[in-house]
């Protein structure tokens, strides 16, 4: 049973500076609790779950069952982000990644993407093309917000965000190829593949910064045939990265 102090910690989880204080984000339904249950990059805190959750995976919080709660759905309804509970969401610890490591091939820049539900299909379709790190500009959307969580499901434990100031990070790397998506850049299918570079997306509704447009080293862009203005950001992120990421 859920007691008040609980409802509030975890609606308080709701506000990124609550979440950056623990470090700890929430998760919600079946498939993305479970994936987390079984990463060795997050560690469970607190999990409030169904019975009928807990009878089916009984084997996911075997050595954790201090911090399981048996909640019932009128329960998980008061503690939820999203407008139908789904059986059981947990908090755990923010993915740790090992930032000394090298990265190389494709690396995603975003500048100022906004919105948390284009944010996570960014993410889940850079860990769906193989790209191991995304890089975001300061005022880019919280990864951990509870919808950047569902929509990118279970890859924020497989694809590592960095914030960062974006011209100071191309400025780091000189010799790394930076191309960003315009509307006044090339054919996206003329031959512009390269074994390493860095891909930058723009803003949902003023496109990329000025200054950093400056930096490209090539503009590209998505041939279209209608009368649309833009594609979406993410779905210009999916068609991008299937090009790039298999020529």
């Amino acid at each position: 049973m859920l007691i008040k102090a609980q409802v509030k910690y975890i609606q308080s989880l709701g506000h990124k500076k609550f979440r950056d204080a623990d470090g700890v984000f929430v998760a919600e339904g079946p498939k993305i609790v479970q994936e987390f249950l079984q990463s060795d990059r997050v560690r469970l805190v607190q999990c409030f779950a169904t019975a009928n959750w807990l009878s089916s995976n009984a084997g996911l919080v075997t050595g954790k069952e201090e911090l399981v709660i048996k909640t019932e759905d009128k329960e998980l309804k008061k503690i939820s982000f999203h407008p139908t509970p789904n059986q059981v969401l947990a908090v755990f610890t923010k993915p740790v990644f090992d930032l000394k490591k090298t990265k190389s091939g494709l690396t995603l820049l975003l500048d100022t993407i906004q919105d948390p539900g284009n944010l996570g299909t960014i993410l889940r379709t850079a860990d769906w093309f193989g790209v191991k790190q995304i890089v975001c500009s300061l005022d880019t959307a919280d990864i951990f917000n509870p919808k950047v969580v569902q929509s990118a499901m279970g890859s924020l434990i497989r694809v590592e965000l960095i914030y960062t100031n974006l011209i100071d990070y191309i400025n780091l790397h000189p010799d790394t190829p930076l191309y960003a998506s315009s509307l006044e850049g090339v054919d996206l299918h003329n031959n512009i593949a390269v074994p390493e570079l860095m891909l930058l997306l723009g803003n949902e509704s003023r496109g990329i910064n000025p200054v950093l447009e400056s930096l490209a080293s090539k503009k590209i862009r998505i041939p279209g045939k209608g009368g649309a203005e833009s594609l979406n950001v993410a779905v210009a992120a999916g068609i991008l990265l299937s090009r790039l990421m298999f020529s």
